[in-house]
């Protein structure tokens, strides 16, 4: 087992260490010439290391910038650049500030200016102005419905771009005439630009029929102006703006799988696109890896089996935790007692749900080793405290802020 725990944490290093924005970036910026002045905009949890590499290319290029980020992801002063750390999931009145400075920057623009725009993961938390007659402690509010709802992030979206001054191609709007240039580091499955960060410079492929029917699915409970709002239409069209997307969870399990070969593992990707329970996917990933076990399974062994994508989390207990860490503890259950298997789940960004962890790491012997703690593994799975569980075993994986965010992976390995 100890040789499967040095491969997975190799595993997980070097994914994320080859899914940074800097080299992506720059070559998005060599690829792409501008014309005017250039004033730079960057949201999300990776706006850091995305501005910074702008700044190594452009330099003094650019005249002014904005950079918005979650708390402790700026590393230090980027010169010429106003970084503002806000609130993540959930915004706060540094949200507001950002994003005011932001509108600022961009409502001054003129006729061959362009905005260098940014965009990771986060972006829609980070990057928030509030419609006329909605309020901060609405917006949180309802993000806070969503979030526990079970609701996937394209739902999610729908509702939040409706709601905002700056989503769903509004922003765009505010830097016309100028052109906007986006550079994108997708955590959206499907890389649907109007959901990324909810589309802040993308046409709005949702309808208001679409937003209607997430409140119905979901009992969302919404005061009677987010209600009148979420009947009007998002800009469908933006004839100033140019996006390149320039990394994804595609990329992440194709790295994760180079590396699992030059590990020694047969790699298979399974899929790209998880999009369900996390607690449901853990279950499923268990069921493979007892399949593994048997002769007629199809997998050449020792291997490695990938699954990226981006699970949710249906909160009913008042614990801690993230969407990693409960599809990791969902999935010790169905592989207890099996020897030389381990399976991880992480999120790219290194933070996992509201906490301080990427995810999480189990094997055969998790469900005893809990047990000899006095845990019961479906009473932490029913209160939603997955953290507190993982961490009494020592089975938390923690990266600390990455610098980028491009969704999650899963891993079985099976020695």
């Amino acid at each position: 087992m100890e040789k499967l725990y040095s491969d997975a944490q190799t595993l997980i290093d070097k994914s994320i260490e080859e899914n940074l924005p800097r080299a992506a970036v720059c070559n998005a910026l060599k690829n792409h010439r501008f014309s005017g002045d250039i004033y730079l905009a960057a949201i999300g949890k990776a706006a850091w290391t995305m501005a910074r590499a702008a700044k190594e290319e452009l330099g003094n290029g650019i005249k002014k910038g904005i950079v918005i980020t979650k708390y402790g992801h700026a590393e230090k002063p980027i010169p010429g650049l106003e970084i503002i750390e806000a609130g993540h999931p959930l915004s706060d009145e540094n949200t507001i500030r950002g994003a005011e400075a932001a509108i600022e920057m961009a409502g001054s623009l003129k006729e061959g200016d362009e905005l260098l725009f940014l965009i990771s993961g986060g972006g829609s938390a980070l990057f928030e102005k509030p419609l006329p007659g909605i309020t901060l402690e609405d917006i949180v509010d309802v993000n806070r419905q969503l979030l526990s709802s079970g609701a996937d992030v394209v739902e999610i979206n729908m509702i939040r771009k409706r709601l905002s001054s700056v989503k769903g191609g509004r922003f765009a709007r505010i830097c016309a005439p100028a052109k906007v240039f986006t550079v994108v580091l997708s955590d959206v499955l499907g890389d649907r630009l109007d959901s990324i960060a909810s589309g802040p410079a993308a046409p709005d492929l949702s309808t208001a029929e679409d937003a209607r029917s997430v409140v119905k699915k979901y009992r969302l409970k919404l005061n009677g102006t987010i209600g009148s709002y979420l009947e009007n239409e998002t800009p469908k069209t933006l004839d100033n703006v140019e996006s390149v997307i320039t990394g994804s969870v595609r990329t992440l399990c194709q790295s994760a799988a180079g590396i699992a070969k030059a590990l020694g593992y047969t790699p298979y990707i399974l899929c790209d696109d998880m999009n369900c329970e996390a607690r449901e996917a853990g279950r499923l990933i268990s069921a493979m890896a007892r399949r593994i076990g048997r002769d007629s399974s199809g997998f050449k062994r020792p291997c490695a089996l990938i699954l990226g994508g981006e699970t949710v989390v249906h909160l009913k207990g008042n614990g801690k935790g993230g969407r990693n860490q409960e599809l990791v503890l969902a999935a010790a259950e169905g592989i207890a007692g099996m020897e030389n298997v381990l399976i991880f789940s992480v999120g790219s960004d290194g933070t996992d749900g509201p906490t301080d962890a990427a995810g999480g790491i189990v094997d055969g012997r998790t469900v005893e080793r809990l047990g000899a703690k006095g845990l019961k593994l479906q009473e932490i799975l029913d209160n939603n405290d997955a953290y507190h569980g993982l961490e009494a075993i020592n089975a938390l994986v923690k990266t600390g802020p990455t610098g980028t965010n491009v969704n999650d992976v899963a891993v079985i390995l099976h020695g």
